[in-house]
């Protein structure tokens, strides 16, 4: 019913708007580049160049490759000042089959922690640094996948952007790994530090580019505004930045025992290491089935485990991970992540960085992934649609589709909005900022309404921040088509972000509002991110019980989907609370019918 690693959306609408010759009212980027000699740093000396009227200085690498025995431990430095850095292609981490960029999958790489650097074109110095961690569940997504060059040019920052590992070579834990390393080698988040040692990197490096090295606001969206949470209590973070931006972050993390062998391990949609170690076993002809490979990983050493481990072909680890949110990632490991989770870290007085703090979520979070699902979306062949070859899309039960989206989207906030800047208020940081972006003026086409399919669906607000609206060129104008509203929102967006950068407050909209401090014990005030009329303060006052009633009391919601909803709002986001209120509902639900009614209503239209 809901695949979360799926955006569709994007595919399509690039061959709407290419079928429909927008491309004709777009004008293409002329922008020149230009070499204007080099800069010494750790890594090496990096040609600077001018594109889009920015300096750039691309693929540097920030740290060894983590390539063979290197696998599945801490990134180590890189100190070569005297070799040419020079650009690299397919320089991303492996990644699942089914991420943000499918043309390129198979030729990902264990040779992957490099960064970029973005700054103005001009000669000022200590600039604001804002460091972008992207996002993709920590399973997909590189550093070249948005261009910040328009917000450094308008706003005279300088953007950072870093490669980090993904998946099960950035993720894992496995006692062949951990008890066989020693020190922060046995940590299961090497992810997480590829992405403070890229901030060490830049704390060392910064200001030969023009960047104030105590000045470094760390943002990122999903998978990224996660990992921001993640920095905010993982000690080897401390010091190196200095403000931070969640967007749309979550703050769900695995336990030791779950990482490794969960309760559910060798069934189907089950990624711990002990399963993976099994497939693999079966990959290799070491078992038959995954009684054998139990069997067969119990009778030999951890060595002989670690070997087998490290002779498995990357990519080949990373598709047998997984594709779901099941799948353990972030770990509560007691190096990086403290063992009692990441959400009572950041409630926790030992463990929190205090600093500055944005975080907030879109209101449409989840039709991202709705909106081509088959079970709420139907197709037909219009008369127009017939004309273009394209079939017209419209939402099966609007009500239905509106109340699912809805309860998932309040979900998303309440767990990856209020509850971390709850626990963070209330260990003494008060310079807390919460939002929610309401922007949905997509366009009503021929073919659907994309602002009620799509509305301000997950990862729609980024490019207001980047102001680059190319990331598929022939579909902007349907999903950002120009108007006074888009302008409105990408004005003020980059300007609250450009603002808490510079000195720790998003500040004052163009057009008078200010957007005033989280405080859960008395305003519980939230700026909703809109257009000009629209944008105002709210009240974030979010409470799970609310929401199990809500689904529990619907008349228009059945029993399979009261049972994955339930399942769905009460496990992704956060730690999983599914049976605390699973209870509540009046016929029998668990996890493995949840999961059943997610796969046996899965999958996309046909276009």
């Amino acid at each position: 019913m809901n695949s979360l690693k799926s955006p569709k959306f994007f595919n399509l609408i690039i061959l709407i708007a290419s079928l429909c010759s927008f491309n004709a009212l777009i004008a293409s980027d002329t922008s020149n580049e230009e070499l204007y000699g080099f800069i010494s740093t750790n890594s090496g000396m990096v040609p600077t160049q001018k594109i889009k009227g920015v300096l750039l200085w691309e693929d540097i690498p920030y740290a060894l490759p983590p390539v063979d025995d290197l696998r599945w431990k801490a990134p180590r430095s890189f100190i070569d000042r005297e070799s040419k850095i020079l650009p690299k292609d397919y320089n991303f981490c492996h990644q699942e089959i089914g991420g943000e960029i499918q043309e390129i999958y198979e030729m990902g790489s264990e040779d992957c922690l490099y960064l970029d650097i973005r700054a103005p074109n001009n000669k000022n110095k200590n600039l604001p640094v804002m460091f972008w961690i992207h996002g993709g569940g920590n399973t997909s997504g590189h550093k070249d996948f948005y261009d910040f060059s328009k917000f450094v040019k308008e706003k005279n920052l300088i953007v950072v952007s870093p490669n980090y590992r993904l998946g099960p070579l950035g993720f894992f834990t496995h006692p062949s790994i951990q008890e066989l390393n020693a020190d922060q080698d046995r940590t299961s988040n090497f992810g997480i530090l590829d992405i403070i040692h890229a901030l060490n990197w830049v704390k060392e490096n910064i200001k030969k580019f023009g960047g104030d090295p105590n000045n470094i606001t760390i943002f990122g969206e999903s998978a990224g505004g996660h990992n921001v949470f993640s920095l905010l209590v993982a000690p080897q973070a401390k010091g190196l930045f200095h403000k931070a931006i969640s967007q749309s972050g979550y703050t769900k993390s695995s336990s030791l025992e779950d990482a490794y062998k969960s309760e559910d391990f060798n069934k189907e949609s089950t990624s711990d290491s002990w399963t993976v170690f099994n497939k693999i076993a079966k990959s290799k002809g070491l078992a038959s089935d995954m009684n054998e490979a139990d069997a067969f990983q119990s009778s030999i050493s951890k060595q002989k485990q670690r070997d087998i481990l490290y002779s498995t072909n990357a990519q080949e680890l990373v598709n047998l991970y997984g594709d779901t949110f099941e799948i353990p990632l972030l770990t509560n490991d007691d190096v990086v992540i403290p063992i009692i989770g990441l959400k009572n870290a950041l409630g926790s007085e030992e463990f929190l960085h205090k600093v500055p703090t944005i975080a907030g979520s879109n209101k449409d979070e989840i039709k991202l992934w709705i909106g081509f699902s088959k079970y709420f979306i139907e197709t037909e062949d219009a008369f127009l649609s017939k004309t273009f070859g394209i079939p017209k899309i419209m939402i099966r039960d609007v009500e239905k589709y509106e109340l699912y989206s809805s309860i998932r989207a309040k979900g998303w906030q309440l767990r990856g909005v209020q509850e971390p800047l709850d626990n963070i208020f209330n260990t003494g940081n008060s310079d807390v900022y919460a939002y929610r972006f309401d922007w949905d003026n997509l366009r009503d086409f021929f073919v659907g309404d994309f602002s009620e399919i799509i509305g301000s669906a997950h990862a729609i607000e980024i490019p207001m921040v980047s102001g680059d609206f190319t990331l598929a060129e022939e579909f902007r104008w349907i999903v950002y088509p120009r108007s006074i509203s888009r302008r409105f929102m990408q004005k003020n967006m980059m300007s609250f972000w450009a603002n808490f950068a510079r000195n720790g407050e998003p500040g004052v909209s163009s057009n008078g509002l200010v957007w005033e401090k989280y405080n859960p014990n008395t305003s519980q005030s939230i700026i909703l991110l809109d257009e000009k009329k629209n944008l105002k303060n709210s009240i974030l006052n979010l409470d799970m019980r609310d929401l199990v009633n809500e689904i529990k009391l619907s008349n228009i919601l059945d029993h399979d989907e009261k049972c994955i909803l339930l399942y769905e709002t009460t496990n992704y986001i956060g730690d999983n609370t599914f049976d605390l209120f699973v209870n509540e509902l009046t016929n029998e639900c668990s996890r493995e019918d949840a999961l059943r009614i997610s796969k046996r209503n899965s999958g996309s239209i046909n276009l």
